[in-house]
């Protein structure tokens, strides 16, 4: 009997090719992603031999957003995003603003209108959070001061192209595209479309928020593990799907909801787990499709504005976040890190760019800029990472230069005058201020040990000098750093910092500066502190293993008060 199997094929086509593609791209030091997006312009309608069906291709594209967002939103910490706010929120608008202007004029060069200008210059503004995250893990930097605020950066860029997307229907006929919102005016089409998305957000905040995380841990306590992947996927898709039916809103807008309601469940970190797998092949899918729309001719009848995107992309927005870290009075290296993780373009630049074509914003032929800058500055982003620590070197090579980026008169660079130089004399010097080293401060203050705390985060510096505290901004890796916070009349340093990357060279610049330092340092990676103690490093706590002791002491002692009194031990 015959029958159509074209959804079957497209997703065998897209799959197997992407697992193809993406294996090389890995073997080549690329990010599969690149491999993914090949894969799709090998099938798509614009290279000989097989075409997969597009249409479909498209829908499952759009579950691949879905489950995108969802992810995003299932990651989203509002915590996270208010501990750098002071950086991430001003510096990731003002880099969106110069890479849009950058985008605009040179999209009125080539004679676009200003809705598609507007389109381009957002496209070219967002990186990629996908390329973003796995960039940070290969280089062990997530958890850093650096990684947090690039982090951050990325979540409020996500956060403004949600906006953005939401927006940029009911104002595509003031733009000059196509118009959904026949006979009405563009105030009245704006209010409305805000209307629905207060709305939606009202609802999921109010009733979401408590009404999803209680059904996923009623399917939790089924111990049913397919039903909770289940009621974890089907949660993404059908509010996501929901959000478009009955309040107007975008499936990634919906989708990103439904990521942060679940987060207010106790099972946030087993639903993301749960759902991994699936999301990361509809994602597959997603890069497959998008690869779909690419047409490699215009490489070929359009090199130079192909260049003039990609210059935008890793030069001109990465240029505009380094001035702006720096003029936020940050250091050099978060500058880089920054500078280098905003060195691409992603998967919300093929939503925008998508969504600026079918509303007759953006010429097609826009959409395939886009995606040659993005294959190319994907496939570039390692090298762009490479160059950090060059760079960094050629800076501080030239003193004059080095002086004025890295210590530009900063108060929170020196300790103040009024700190008294008696609590400088045998202190502790504790590296970073986040969750182990505020514990261990609480414990010093407690018995009354004197301490100068070394941390990046300027907000958390600003906050303990508010409470009296002696502290210092910086990268402890630096001696100017380590000379403010008196290292040389120091008894201890104990580096708190999960950042494992700056360990040695902490250490090494600590003893040249006081060689009867004591040491005492954190990890969580075995063979880091295997290193650490043949170097001689001082005293390593690993974390795994101090958690075992602690757990084995208490099993211990309860055992021990258990057989001498029997009956006492009963609850």
């Amino acid at each position: 009997m015959p029958h159509d199997i074209s959804l079957i094929t497209t997703i065998a086509a897209a799959l197997g090719f992407g697992l193809l593609f993406g294996l090389v791209a890995v073997r080549l030091k690329l990010p599969a992603l690149v491999g993914y997006l090949a894969a799709g312009i090998l099938i798509g309608p614009a290279t000989p031999g097989f075409v997969a069906d597009a249409a479909l291709a498209g829908q499952l594209a759009e579950i691949g957003v879905m489950l995108l967002m969802f992810g995003v939103g299932l990651h989203f910490s509002l915590n996270d995003l208010l501990e750098v706010r002071r950086i991430a929120l001003p510096g990731a608008i003002l880099q969106i603003a110069v890479a849009t202007a950058l985008g605009m004029g040179l999209a009125h060069m080539w004679g676009w209108g200003i809705g598609g200008g507007l389109v381009f210059g957002l496209a070219l503004s967002v990186a990629s959070t996908v390329v973003l995250l796995r960039a940070l893990e290969e280089r062990g930097i997530l958890d850093s001061i650096n990684g947090r605020i690039a982090v951050g950066w990325l979540v409020v860029e996500d956060l403004v192209t949600v906006m953005i997307l939401v927006l940029l229907p009911p104002l595509a006929g003031w733009l000059g595209g196509t118009d959904p919102g026949v006979g009405k005016s563009l105030w009245v089409t704006v209010s409305i479309t805000l209307a629905q998305v207060a709305a939606f957000i009202v609802f999921m905040l109010v009733v979401g928020r408590k009404l999803f995380p209680w059904v996923l841990w009623q399917v939790a306590r089924t111990g049913s593990r397919e039903l909770f992947t289940l009621c974890v996927i089907a949660a993404a898709v059908g509010i996501a799907y929901g959000s478009t039916k009955f309040f107007g809103v975008s499936f990634a807008l919906g989708a990103f909801f439904a990521g942060m309601v679940l987060r207010e469940s106790e099972l946030s970190h087993r639903a993301a787990e749960e759902s991994l797998p699936l999301r990361d092949a509809f994602s597959v899918l997603f890069f497959v499709s998008v690869g779909m729309l690419f047409d490699p001719m215009v490489l070929v009848d359009s090199p130079m504005q192909v260049v003039a995107v990609v210059f935008i992309i890793v030069l001109g927005k990465s240029l505009a976040a380094f001035l702006l870290v720096l003029i936020l009075r940050y250091p050099l290296g978060t500058a880089l890190t920054v500078s280098a993780s905003l060195a691409q373009i992603g998967e919300f630049s093929f939503i925008l760019a998508a969504l600026g074509v079918s509303l007759g914003l953006m010429p097609p032929e826009g959409q395939s800029l886009i995606l040659a800058g993005a294959i190319i500055s994907i496939a570039i982003n390692p090298l762009v990472f490479q160059a950090i620590r060059p760079i960094k070197a050629w800076i501080r090579s030239n003193a004059e230069l080095a002086r004025q980026l890295e210590r530009r008169s900063d108060p929170l660079a020196e300790l103040p005058m009024a700190v008294d130089q008696e609590k400088l004399t045998g202190q502790v010097v504790l590296v970073g201020y986040g969750r182990v080293g505020r514990r261990i401060a609480d414990a010093l203050t407690e018995r009354g040990i004197h301490f100068v705390v070394a941390e990046q985060n300027r907000e958390i510096v600003e906050q303990l000098r508010r409470r009296g505290i002696a502290a210092v901004a910086g990268n402890a890796a630096e001696p100017a750093v380590l000379v403010q916070a008196h290292i040389a009349r120091a008894t201890m340093l104990v580096i708190a910092t999960p950042d494992t990357f700056h360990v040695r060279t902490i250490i090494e610049t600590a003893r040249a500066l006081n060689p009867a330092i004591q040491s005492v340092v954190r990890t969580h990676n075995e063979a880091e502190a295997e290193l650490l103690r043949r170097e001689n490093a001082g005293q390593v706590f690993l974390g795994e293993h101090e958690l075992a002791m602690g757990m084995t002491r208490h099993i211990v002692a309860t055992m021990e008060r258990a057989q001498q009194h029997p009956v006492e031990a009963v609850p």
